[in-house]
């Protein structure tokens, strides 16, 4: 799409009904968790069995404004969901729907008591949600292709709503509007990554056990293109087994490395080799990307200095080369148990190699900004472990509606019946990531993004997951076999000081918990809750229910880790979840988490009381 033509789709897509959607949609996830976090505390009137939420405020001159919405607290963890109409703001006696994300926060703010700094950064995080999303949409209503006819690899793009609780789930700051259309998976583009060649001397790899690195990546690129980088690198004079190579996300090398790097450049530790001959497609985490070119090959995820859903996408050297050692624990723990790999069949898609580029700084002042910001981990790609008769979904896409207005699963819950099959998905997803927990003392950040739903024609078959280097947390202490734990890496500590969330050890076994609890429970399967209840009506303690079931019987069948059970207890009255919206407004110096009501638990009490009776 040419600049011309896209300046052209952005104004037509700002004048769409999908801005103002999706504008709705940031107000309603941005004040469910301001008043969910205990952010905010409105005034409060139940009518007609909803709740009507009154929140105070007042306008630059002094003056009182209210902000009025509707809603209710659901079973569900406790959450609060807002109904679809729109939020209302009314001041100087006249009532309107409110329709600035900035004037809101801004009319608030002595409620929020924010950082002044971080409050105006959070609000361009918003805006940018509300402009990238509003694309996005409006190019998928345009290009009108249903999901259902999708393959799994298109539905990584056609699967674009994003973080289901995060109000600022695509906020892509970084990107401009052609960055957009050039990158972001919902577009599909065709992307060629850069290759650099780095030098040993000032880079960190590892691999798998089961590889060899030089022979991997030869794998990768081919025997053609890894005889032109050597060539590249012979014409500067240069021994070319003084190095490795890398691939660099495009957008990376023309934003950061280009510039960052300049120094690194000159003297030849880094050296521009040229663009890959595969062709690659963004994945819905925009930084992997998919080779579509020979599917079989390894995901490459790639460093990218952008900020999403709140976050930095560089990748940390220390998890770089931590992760073929987490891949090849964890699947060596899988290939010795027999509920795993016999009745599970989980698919772990390994991590199996991983390099960055990691020279320091000349100073530790600066050594934050260039701390991850040229690495790549190369993943195993999904299409190594399907069968002809099996098929694949990203499991967010189980909460997603179609072009249609139908939810994208309706012919599969319509097929099986709705009980039925969630049943079986329940068996498929609880089962492998608890068993990791209570057999293993291993947490899994199974959040949606990180889950892959295998399935036939629609029955849930097994369950794919991912994305392990920093998405697991453990106590060495409480490892069923300590001693096949890898020695690895810890955070350094300006590293930890910029994401306090980011660590894998802890001695603290609720952390080990809701660690998995917070990720796959609340946010993962609590959205399907909801989703649920809202198009078939499905009652969500019903859903809790069955999932406890599950659990429960699990738990039955493995007596023997009856201590485990009580060590990582699921059906805790509470849990802990993190703050995803309070976090934005302080100073990232300590865990924002907040105790919430766990629907497990709450089941397995009116259980017990049924029982009793």
């Amino acid at each position: 799409m040419r600049t011309e033509s896209q300046s052209s789709a952005v104004f037509e897509a700002i004048q769409s009904e999908q801005f103002v959607s999706v504008r709705r949609r940031i107000f309603r996830q941005l004040i469910e968790s301001l008043i969910y976090e205990g952010v905010i505390s409105p005034e409060v009137e139940e009518q007609q069995g909803e709740l009507r939420f009154t929140i105070q405020g007042q306008d630059e001159s002094g003056h009182p404004v209210v902000y009025a919405c509707q809603g209710k607290k659901r079973f569900t963890f406790g959450r609060i969901r807002l109904n679809s109409e729109p939020v209302v703001r009314i001041g100087n006696g006249e009532a309107s729907e409110a329709d600035s994300l900035a004037q809101f926060l801004l009319e608030i703010r002595n409620s929020l008591g924010a950082d002044e700094g971080r409050l105006v950064t959070f609000i361009n995080e918003l805006e940018q949600t509300l402009f990238k999303d509003t694309l996005a949409q409006h190019y998928r209503f345009k290009t009108g292709k249903p999901m259902r006819e999708s393959s799994y690899d298109d539905l990584e793009g056609d699967v674009m709503d994003g973080h289901p609780y995060h109000p600022s789930y695509k906020s892509r700051i970084g990107f401009t509007f052609e960055d957009q259309y050039r990158y972001g998976p919902e577009f599909k583009p065709e992307i060629r990554p850069f290759w650099v060649a780095v030098h040993k001397n000032w880079t960190r790899a590892a691999v798998s056990r089961r590889l060899n690195l030089k022979e991997f990546l030869l794998e990768e690129l081919g025997p053609e293109q890894v005889a032109e980088f050597a060539a590249t690198i012979r014409d500067q004079g240069l021994d070319p087994d003084d190095y490795l190579f890398l691939p660099v996300h495009p957008w990376q090398w023309e934003n950061r490395i280009a510039t960052s790097h300049l120094e690194d450049l000159r003297e030849k530790r880094l050296i521009l080799l040229g663009t890959s001959k595969d062709v690659y497609r963004p994945q819905q985490s925009i930084r992997t990307l998919a080779n579509s070119s020979s599917p079989k090959k390894a995901y490459l995820k790639l460093a990218m200095s952008i900020v999403n859903t709140s976050t930095g996408r560089v990748l940390a050297p220390h998890t770089v080369e931590n992760a073929p050692s987490v891949s090849d624990w964890l699947k060596e723990l899988a290939a010795a148990d027999r509920f795993l790999t016999e009745e599970t069949r989980v698919v772990l898609l390994g991590e199996v190699a991983g390099i960055s580029y990691d020279r320091p700084a000349r100073s530790d002042l600066v050594q934050p900004s260039i701390y991850g910001v040229l690495g790549c981990i190369w993943r195993e790609s999904l299409h190594s472990y399907l069968e002809k008769d099996e098929e694949a979904v990203p499991f967010n896409g189980l909460c997603s509606v179609d072009l249609d207005g139908r939810p994208f699963i309706e012919p599969w819950v319509r097929e099986a019946g709705l009980e039925n099959w969630l049943k079986k998905l329940f068996e498929v997803s609880i089962l492998p990531i608890v068993h990791l927990l209570y057999a293993h003392g291993i947490a899994l950040e199974s959040h949606a993004q990180n889950m892959v739903l295998i399935h036939k024609k629609g029955i849930p078959s097994r369950l794919g997951l991912k994305d392990f280097h920093d998405g697991i947390r453990f106590s060495k202490a409480h490892l069923t076999a300590p001693e096949k734990c890898p020695d690895l890496l810890a955070t350094p500590e300006y590293h930890a000081r910029v994401n306090r969330n980011s660590f894998i050890e802890t001695d603290d076994l609720a952390l080990v918990r809701d660690f998995m609890h917070d990720a796959f429970f609340f946010i993962n399967l609590g959205e399907l809750a909801l989703f649920l209840a809202d198009h078939y009506g499905y009652e969500e303690n019903r859903f809790w229910s069955l999932a406890s079931e599950v659990i429960k019987t699990y738990q039955q069948r493995f007596p023997e880790l009856k201590d485990r059970f009580k060590r990582f207890d699921l059906f805790a009255p509470t849990i802990e979840v993190e703050q995803l919206t309070k976090r934005r407004f302080y100073p990232d110096t300590e865990l924002r988490i907040h105790e919430v009501p766990n629907p497990l638990s709450l089941c397995q009490e009116a259980a017990h009381a049924g029982a009793g009776k």
